[in-house]
């Protein structure tokens, strides 16, 4: 497999939530992501994530995700962030799922 993740998650209500992530962060979207540990990133979305399969440092198989983040206002800024860090995503424009505004 060759991925590696710091967590990974493997029961069903845990990866149900990360796949409803994926929903809630479509192409182009600008989003404000709220982390479980308080700290907050803003940026808009690179690529839908992905959940795939991954393991952690303990050889445990799971999924996870990742999505990336810019800022046109801060070009040499970019951030990749884990799916299983976000507590909520709060959208800052209109974008939906399935559209694209390039």
């Amino acid at each position: 497999m060759g991925r590696e993740a710091d967590t990974v998650r493997t029961d069903q209500g845990s990866i149900a939530r990360l796949q409803g992530l994926v929903k809630e962060l479509p192409d182009n979207a600008k989003v404000r992501l709220h982390l479980r540990d308080g700290s907050v990133v803003k940026g808009i979305v690179t690529v839908v994530p992905t959940v795939q399969n991954f393991v952690d440092a303990n050889g445990v198989e799971g999924v996870n995700g990742v999505v990336k983040l810019i800022d046109n206002d801060r070009p040499d800024w970019s951030a990749t962030v884990s799916l299983d860090t976000i507590a909520r995503v709060e959208h800052l424009d209109s974008v939906v799922y399935g559209t694209s505004q390039t």
